[in-house]
């Protein structure tokens, strides 16, 4: 597929963001009434159920990036998609008219999602600038990120059975009620669907990163650009589709579930990446402009956070302080990327 012309490359390129857009419009519903009928709460369905499915064509793009030896595309993917999901939840505010979403939808659940985010982030940061010793080809840092989600996520359905902090409620919050009588209905033909859907983002996101691979040769723009700004954005769209649907559907914690336990599995992306590239340790191996999404990631992450601790209800044009800080780190980290065009 290498020798793909460009004009195929991004005919390719739109078909997969399609089919991804679509999909991800439609898992919103399923991964809701899963939430509902098995008890799990918006929450964790939003970041175990949807924030894995909404992320497996990012997966595969970052993999196979990987074992074809472009490790600053696997990379670039994987961290800048953290920084779009996270930009996209400013899109999902602003269309939440009635208060801030961060206010509305402040849980437990997504505060702990939110704290794990950070110190995965930060791990990864650790094995940039760790010495480069690697087991199998492998950095010890992957095998902590592994483990560090795992038991993050533990610690977050946990708390969900006994928590021990809770949000005020006020009359723009919106709390995580299932449906009367969901519990009853089965639950098996959603799972079927769910599963469906999912191996349908995988094949996009392995056709996808084979023409992204293409564009960014015939194109000059380099494997950080298009990582960052093509592929990213693109495997990112089922967050923004999802997002929408569930504000729509007023399902407001799994809009921000879905987004920040996304990002968290998103985090894994770098360590399937070190697995699966052969040169040694893949954080070694990617420019600063790399590094970069993942110090502006954690920035967006911690402005979130706050915004969810403060809880604004209503600012400038329906949306807060957070949404504003988050929008003005990616153009700043979107435009040096450009401007420098590493690799």
């Amino acid at each position: 597929m290498s020798t793909l012309p460009l004009w195929a490359a991004l005919l390719l390129f739109g078909g997969c963001a399609l089919v991804i857009g679509v999909v991800g419009t439609r898992l919103t519903g399923i991964v809701d009434d899963l939430a509902d009928r098995t008890g799990l709460g918006e929450a964790i369905a939003g970041a175990v159920l949807l924030g894995m499915a909404t992320s497996l064509a990012g997966l595969v793009v970052s993999v196979s990036a990987a074992l074809a030896d472009r490790p600053t595309l696997a990379m670039s993917n994987a961290l800048g998609g953290i920084a779009v999901q996270t930009l996209f939840l400013t899109i999902a505010d602003i269309l939440h008219r009635r208060a801030n979403l961060e206010h509305a939808a402040a849980s437990l659940g997504n505060l702990l999602q939110g704290g794990l985010l950070l110190c995965l982030l930060a791990l990864v940061l650790v094995g940039r600038f760790a010495p480069e010793w690697t087991l199998w080809q492998v950095h010890p840092v992957t095998p902590l990120l592994v483990i560090v989600y795992l038991f993050g996520l533990r610690l977050a359905d946990r708390s969900r059975d006994d928590p021990m902090w809770r949000p005020a409620q006020t009359r723009d919050t919106q709390p995580d009620v299932p449906e009367a009588g969901a519990r009853e209905r089965p639950a098996a033909p959603l799972w079927l669907i769910f599963i469906g859907l999912a191996a349908l983002l995988g094949v996009s996101g392995w056709l996808l990163e084979r023409s992204a691979a293409v564009i960014a040769v015939e194109t000059g723009l380099g494997q950080s650009v298009v990582g960052a700004l093509m592929t990213a954005v693109v495997t990112s769209l089922p967050e923004l589709v999802t997002s929408i649907a569930a504000v729509r559907r007023g399902a407001l914690t799994l809009a921000v579930a879905g987004i920040i336990g996304g990002n968290a599995f998103d985090t894994l992306f770098v360590a399937a990446s070190d697995i699966a590239y052969r040169g040694g340790s893949i954080y070694h191996a990617i420019p600063d402009s790399v590094s970069l999404w993942v110090a502006l990631s954690l920035l967006m992450t911690g402005i979130l956070l706050v915004g969810m601790l403060h809880r604004e209800r209503h600012g400038p044009a329906h949306i807060g302080f957070e949404s504003v800080g988050i929008m003005a780190c990616y153009l700043a980290g979107a435009l040096v990327l450009l401007m420098t065009g590493e690799g």
